[in-house]
């Protein structure tokens, strides 16, 4: 990869690391709730979802979203009823479980695997792959230079996730009441609620 190439790529991908989705969402959500460590930590269960979609992208399945209607719909509809059950469970949620929530809900490993299965259900992600990196891939050199905007990508997206967690951080400290955490937890289930909708809108890209 050029330099000149390597200077429209940074600031492009960081854009689309940035973008306020699901999981930025998730992060700030519970940075809020369970600070900012915890919820950077959490975080790498969305990296370990998109290093295989990555890799798959780098290998040519994924274009099997963009091919097979049927395998598009099923990841749609599975992230789309997944941001949904969560957003209903932070509906739902009670004031004193919005100011403690219980250790079970507490737990890295929990989060991680939120963060895990929104970004898995999220087909947008895996298209993002497909689409946008191949166009600075150097054909003399693809696989190299693949990984290389593979793990720029990925690196840059903890950056956003540091980004966004300090920022549920911020949000955190006016929460301090039940009563107050439980209208936060509202707006973020309802905005992922929202999202979910935006999921089954969602179209399947002309192949």
């Amino acid at each position: 990869m050029t330099l000149e190439l390597l200077l429209v790529f940074l600031p492009a991908c960081f854009a689309l690391n940035m973008a306020f989705g699901p999981n930025n969402l998730l992060v700030t959500t519970n940075a809020a709730r369970v600070g900012p460590l915890k919820a950077i930590t959490a975080a790498l269960g969305r990296i370990v979802a998109f290093i295989p979609m990555i890799a798959a992208a780098g290998i040519g399945l994924g274009t099997l979203l963009t091919t097979s209607m049927w395998f598009f719909l099923v990841v749609k509809w599975v992230g789309a009823a997944y941001l949904a059950w969560l957003g209903v469970k932070l509906l739902m949620s009670k004031p004193q479980v919005a100011m403690m929530d219980t250790p079970t809900d507490q737990s890295c490993w929990r989060l991680m695997r939120q963060e895990f299965l929104v970004a898995a259900g999220n087909p947008k992600a895996i298209l993002i792959f497909t689409a946008f990196l191949p166009q600075f891939v150097a054909p003399d050199d693809y696989a190299l230079s693949f990984t290389l905007l593979g793990a720029l990508f990925l690196l840059m997206e903890l950056v956003a996730v540091a980004l966004y967690a300090l920022l549920g951080c911020k949000v955190g400290r006016y929460l301090r009441s039940g009563r107050t955490m439980q209208w936060f937890n509202r707006a973020s289930g309802g905005l992922m609620v929202v999202f979910s909708i935006g999921l089954l809108a969602m179209k399947r890209p002309a192949s």
